[in-house]
């Protein structure tokens, strides 16, 4: 598959949004949209009825996008803290012609201004990954060190807003990496969520695993399925990989 990459004027460039027939504006000086964002958008299975989706710490809104491009009817929220980053999500859906995804620019703590307390029935997020300690180098890009590093939102706060804000035996997907999974098995039944799936990813056969998909239900119980490793070396399409 050929990708489009145009490279345009402040390192952005517009690229292909893989082969879901979108275009995605992305800065080279931060950090672009990655495989992560699009297993989290895929592993979400849509039930009937169910229409009402939030997704939190969105980026450059690849996650929205791609859910939008999967199904039609649902009603998207997107929320992302970052100015620069939003501005380029704003940009890929204008350039796409998307025009019913909600596109918000705050912090997510900041969510129930915008929606009148609504319950959402799926919850996304793709989150800082990193820890804040005295021992930990953080980025001097400041945009770069804000989506890698819990220096505005913590794990915790991600999984404490998730469960104010979802409905009743709602869907919660995050992806996160595999060393922080006892972080967030704990966080998860802390406010009320069981594990029900559990997705490891790798590079291929012979790394170790680069991340980890999680899906909870809020009021469920722990039922947990780990299911066979995702390969990323094996697919030329992410499209219903799961």
């Amino acid at each position: 598959m050929i990708l489009l990459n145009i490279k345009m004027k402040n390192n952005i460039v517009l690229n292909d949004l893989f082969d879901y027939d979108y275009k995605i504006y992305q800065n080279e000086d931060y950090f672009k949209f990655s495989i992560d964002s699009i297993l989290l958008a895929e592993i979400v299975k849509k039930k009937k009825n169910k229409n009402k989706l939030l997704d939190m710490c969105s980026g450059n809104c690849a996650v929205p996008m791609i859910l939008h491009k999967k199904y039609n009817d649902l009603d998207i929220t997107a929320i992302e803290l970052q100015e620069e980053v939003y501005d380029l999500g704003k940009k890929s859906l204008e350039v796409n012609n998307i025009e019913d995804i909600r596109f918000i620019n705050d912090d997510v703590k900041n969510i129930t201004k915008y929606t009148d307390n609504i319950k959402f029935d799926y919850i996304t997020c793709n989150p800082p990954y990193f820890q804040t300690n005295p021992d930990i180098n953080i980025n001097e890009n400041k945009v770069k060190a804000i989506a890698r590093h819990e220096l505005t939102i913590t794990l915790e706060d991600i999984i404490k807003i998730a469960s104010k804000n979802i409905e009743y035996n709602g869907s919660f997907y995050i992806v996160h990496k595999d060393f922080r999974l006892a972080d967030i098995i704990v966080l998860l039944n802390k406010y009320n969520f069981g594990v029900k799936k559990l997705v490891p990813i790798y590079n291929d056969e012979n790394s170790e695993c680069t991340s980890i998909l999680v899906e909870s239900i809020y009021n469920g119980k722990n039922y947990v399925k780990i299911t066979k490793p995702v390969f990323i070396n094996k697919y030329k399409s992410y499209k219903n990989i799961f």
